[in-house]
């Protein structure tokens, strides 16, 4: 059988090189992304008007509106732009991220709540993929369930999935991933408040709770400051915290996937060379440590993290293949149940103990 990734680097699906288009990058002129780039786009605009005019999840609109627009993936002269939405542009949204984050965030939060945080981030992605065989589920899925519940919901589920490549989790499961967690998020934003509230919590109690269990960082913002303005300020702080955390996760994983991988026992390879986007995120997080990176830009480069990401949710729901997401069971879902029980359990009794 022939190498079909020929001139790719070894175990290049660590890094998300599958693509849909097999034609060389080399090879592709730029009307050849058009058709793929301009579809997501359009499905894109209108995630954002609705979820901007009827106050639904963005996230949700996109996947939703990728889903229904996925026939689109079945004509070949939209995978070239497909796939341009769904890892170039992911990468960069990715790497835009870091400049929400600072080390002054790290400080100001103390290190026992630091601690915790890695506690349980750790646990929560050991548990979820221990689970998977109790639920007869593949470890590399509740691996992508695990490690985005732990971090940062969609964002950390587009970035691991750049890691763990549609060999190890097809494009079904990875849209239905999204979704379940997109939901779950949606479900906690509401739900974590109310009770926090009814168990007695202090502000900055709650505020650790909310920040270090709810997925999205949108909603995890939302839910603190739902509850009071110094919970929604340390919330803040706790779940920019999380996303610092995301850059030695995906180190991690990369390392575990390079002893696990698929390649000949004589040919497996630790990656040690880090995917650029990882990179980048950390040098513009370094950076914005540094010389405090301007709120204008700040604010420019988070409205286009969240742009890039929308690009990104859309053009992977679009490639997805509906009749393989039908085939999924109630099964699918039960490593995102049992990631964001763990994650609200362990936060909950973290926060007690404050």
């Amino acid at each position: 059988m022939a190498d079909t990734n020929q001139g790719w680097p070894m175990a290049a699906d660590l890094y998300g090189e599958l693509q849909l288009e097999t034609t060389p990058p080399a090879a592709r002129r730029w009307h050849d992304y058009f058709p793929g780039a301009f579809a997501t786009a359009i499905a894109a605009l209108a995630a954002a008007w609705l979820a901007d005019h009827y106050g639904a999840p963005l996230v949700l609109m996109g996947l939703l509106i990728g889903l229904a627009m996925s026939f689109l993936s079945q004509d070949k002269r939209t995978h070239a732009g497909l796939d341009l939405m769904s890892q170039t542009a992911l990468r960069i949204g990715i790497v835009l991220v870091g400049a929400r984050i600072t080390a002054e965030q790290l400080v100001e939060l103390g290190p026992l709540p630091f601690a915790l945080l890695v506690v349980i981030m750790l646990a929560v992605i050991l548990i979820t993929v221990a689970s998977a065989r109790l639920f007869r589920q593949d470890s590399h899925a509740a691996l992508l369930a695990g490690g985005a519940t732990a971090i940062c919901g969609a964002s950390a589920a587009l970035a691991l999935y750049s890691l763990i490549g549609d060999k190890r989790v097809d494009q079904a499961r990875f849209t239905l991933t999204l979704v379940g967690i997109t939901v779950a998020s949606a479900l906690a934003m509401s739900l974590y408040p109310i009770l926090a509230a009814e168990i007695g919590l202090t502000d900055t109690q709650a505020g650790f709770l909310i920040g270090a269990s709810i997925h999205d960082v949108a909603q995890a913002i939302g839910g603190g400051f739902s509850f009071s303005p110094q919970a929604g300020e340390v919330a803040t702080i706790v779940k920019l915290t999380r996303v610092a955390l995301l850059a030695p996760m995906l180190m991690l994983v990369a390392m575990w996937l390079g002893r696990a991988g698929d390649a000949p026992a004589g040919k497996r390879k630790i990656p040690l060379r880090l995917p650029w986007f990882i990179t980048g995120f950390l040098l513009i997080a370094a950076i914005n440590s540094i010389v405090a990176i301007p709120k204008p830009a700040q604010g420019a480069a988070a409205t286009g993290a969240q742009a890039l990401l929308l690009l990104a949710i859309v053009a992977t729901a679009m490639k997805a293949r509906l009749a393989l997401l039908l085939d999924q069971g109630w099964r699918s879902f039960a490593p995102i149940i049992v990631a964001t029980l763990t994650s609200f359990l362990l936060s909950l009794a973290a926060a007690v103990s404050l």
